[in-house]
């Protein structure tokens, strides 16, 4: 079959959609075999279907499964079509959503459309949001799709495969006017937020230094070429990848370690406590930044990202951030200033001196985006059209952030990175690195 990357919707001369979608009115537009529970009237506690947001969800691992058991108990939302390169998985998906669905409204329910070709989900009228949850390769060509056909978008992290995917990204959503939450979590906990509150106001006194530890890489064995199974469709896997032979290895969670498909852990871990980095330390965005730094490769097999690495960022003001693997640094992100220190990680906030930790953010002070869940905050701001806890940009900067450690690791010399330019100066080889060529006839 011939792929296309084209999308068809109504646009101005502009190129962005002519109406706002809203949530009223948007169920029924594509037909589907169903009988109806009793809580698609609204019953069992649910909102009335004028009020549900409808979602599709693209990938169907271990993100997109957690997405779904998050999304099916809420009141106001229903998953109305899945989608995965594997039939199998999009079945599994399916069942579990229709039983679930059924059993709350005491009726048999077949209402979960399952596709292998996210084009087709991100077309439908009837479906207000789409949750993406494929590999990072996939993430900028998915959420513009879903952008150009007036959805509302929760993206994992990182961002975009590249840094010029981001800023391609940041103007389709912007151009048509979208609601983009990116999958950085930790911007909903208040742990985090406390931390960079306090980096922001002064508590720590002058801030001099951060730190960011996240897990390192792996290792994966050789992989022999084989058939793809039945299951798959190995074409829309690929997508735009280079083309390689199937193996059963890179087409489960071992893709992460694969450079076709994602940077690694430095990118997609790390881009959870680079952003908080970025969160405290503003600066961290701003201007030029020194960056240099050193990884260690795997030797053979399938991977080709780094297992451990040691990145030093520097600020035009003087800050420094240090990145690495967790061996060298405590996972986690650790603000120090000439008064004392905050660090926070998923586990917990410390700090010293520890009287800091009592601290109260007085009214006229710096106060950050509160949210405290994550996936709530995405779907009140796709009823109140407010920017979300984890914008598109702010995926972006974290996600360049990591993309330009790796570079740096990579040709293993001081580089220098201008923000205004969103390129490195005065280094073509490293600038040909921020963005790659897509298999045809994929392109964003």
């Amino acid at each position: 079959m011939t792929r296309t990357a084209s999308f068809n919707t109504t646009r101005t001369a502009s190129g962005c959609i002519t109406r706002r979608r809203f949530l009223a009115g948007a169920a029924g537009a594509l037909t589907l075999p169903c009988i109806l529970p009793a809580a698609v009237f609204g019953n069992s506690g649910r909102a009335s279907p004028s009020e549900r947001i409808t979602i599709g969800v693209t990938g169907l691992g271990d993100r997109g499964s957690s997405h779904i058991n998050t999304l099916l108990p809420m009141p106001d939302t229903q998953l109305l079509a899945v989608c995965d390169p594997f039939r199998s998985k999009c079945e599994q998906k399916k069942q579990q959503i229709e039983k679930h669905y059924a059993d709350q409204g005491g009726k048999a329910y077949n209402g979960c459309g399952i596709y292998q070709d996210f084009r087709r989900l991100v077309m439908r009228e009837d479906i207000d949001a789409v949750f993406i949850a494929a590999p990072e390769y996939w993430h900028g060509l998915q959420a513009a799709a879903a952008a150009e056909n007036g959805k509302d978008i929760y993206c994992e992290k990182g961002l975009t495969l590249t840094i010029e995917q981001g800023l391609k990204l940041i103007n389709k959503v912007r151009c048509y006017d979208r609601i983009l939450q990116v999958g950085l979590q930790q911007r909903s906990d208040q742990n985090f937020r406390f931390a960079c509150e306090l980096a922001q106001n002064g508590y720590l006194g002058k801030l001099h230094t951060v730190k960011v530890g996240v897990p390192g890489g792996r290792a994966l064995p050789v992989a022999q070429p084989q058939e793809p199974p039945e299951d798959i469709d190995y074409e829309m896997w690929l997508g735009p990848a280079p083309y390689t032979p199937y193996n059963r290895i890179k087409c489960t969670f071992n893709w992460y370690f694969i450079y076709d498909y994602c940077v690694g852990w430095i990118q997609s871990w790390g881009v959870h406590h680079i952003d908080i980095a970025q969160w405290g330390a503003p600066a961290l965005t701003k201007g030029q930044l020194q960056i240099e730094g050193s990884a260690v490769f795997p030797k053979d097999g399938l991977a080709d990202t780094s297992l451990t690495w040691n990145v030093n960022f520097r600020t035009e003001d003087g800050i420094r951030l240090n990145f690495t693997h967790n061996e060298v640094n405590e996972q986690g992100c650790r603000f120090e200033g000439d008064k004392g220190w905050v660090h926070v990680n998923r586990g917990g906030i410390r700090a010293e001196p520890a009287s800091l930790l009592k601290v109260g953010i007085k009214p006229d002070e710096i106060h950050l985006y509160e949210s405290r869940n994550h996936h709530q905050n995405f779907l009140q701001c796709v009823r109140s059209r407010r920017r979300p806890a984890a914008t598109v940009e702010v995926g972006h900067t974290a996600t360049a952030l990591t993309l330009v450690a790796d570079i740096a690791t990579r040709l293993g010399r001081k580089l220098i990175w201008d923000w205004q330019s969103h390129r490195f100066v005065n280094d073509e080889q490293a600038n040909r690195m921020l963005n790659r060529a897509m298999r045809s006839p994929w392109q964003l």
